[in-house]
């Protein structure tokens, strides 16, 4: 029996929980760990924040709300900070279920994940805020003066960054239903109709504001998404297919 067949028998159902449970628990920590590390740095954290609403006063409503604020953002920056970390745990769990071929494609899939968590981050901050700021700002410019909670707006920025983020996960989740052999790159192309729909809902339902821009905008980058995704997906198919198959010796009768 060869190494590679050894490491593929089946873990007692015990052994697969305590790891899950180590696992879990390390990503946990990672977080906590990322967490501490970005209270250290609250203060300009928050400012890189406020800047999409360069024009709008920030008021604390109440004692004490600006340091459970800040407790609420060191918690989303160490989830944040802490995800491809945890990208890696989760892909560790799996790894000895994929074949050799599977497994070449896992280091492009985490880095890519990386990689797109920040891109979103960076379309929210960038694109999606100002566009909502300028919607709401403009809206109600001729009536009310904005003055702002600093918690409701960190609550509002936070949960848009993050939902992009998530949002952005699209062709990785696609890579591994395409690495996995669940669907195929012809088959997500055919269910296009529903992935507009599918967009739209999404992009409703991760802003946290009403406006139509920013939905809009986070739905058609969704799709765009969706169609990176499917050259993912294309390219794996294509990868998988030039490697030949692990072809071991027969073994020696004793």
């Amino acid at each position: 029996m060869t190494l590679e067949q050894s490491q593929d028998k089946q873990m007692p159902l015990l052994d697969h929980l305590e790891e899950l449970r180590s696992r879990i628990l390390k990503s946990l920590l990672a977080i906590i760990a990322c967490a501490f590390l970005s209270l250290l740095v609250i203060k300009p954290l928050v400012k890189v924040l406020e800047a999409p609403a360069s024009s709008i006063h920030f008021l604390q409503l109440a004692p004490g709300e600006f340091l459970f604020v800040s407790i609420k953002v060191a918690g989303y920056s160490g989830l944040a900070l802490s995800l491809p970390y945890i990208v890696f745990q989760i892909l560790s769990f799996v790894l000895p279920g994929l074949n050799s071929k599977e497994k070449k494609l896992i280091a492009p899939a985490v880095t890519g994940s990386a990689l797109l968590f920040i891109a979103g981050l960076f379309f929210a901050w960038s694109t999606l805020l100002p566009a909502a700021l300028n919607f709401f700002i403009g809206y109600g410019a001729d009536v009310v003066e904005p003055l702002w909670s600093i918690e409701k707006y960190l609550d509002f920025v936070l949960l848009l960054m993050i939902g992009t983020g998530l949002s952005f996960q699209v062709p990785i989740l696609q890579l591994f239903l395409g690495i996995f052999g669940l669907l195929t790159w012809k088959k997500m192309i055919s269910a296009w109709k529903w992935v507009v729909m599918g967009s739209a809902i999404a992009g409703a339902i991760i802003t946290p504001s009403t406006d139509p821009i920013t939905m809009m905008l986070l739905a058609t980058s969704i799709t765009f998404l969706f169609v990176i995704g499917v050259f993912f997906v294309f390219l794996a198919e294509k990868f998988k297919a030039q490697i030949p198959p692990n072809v071991h010796p027969p073994s020696k009768a004793n």
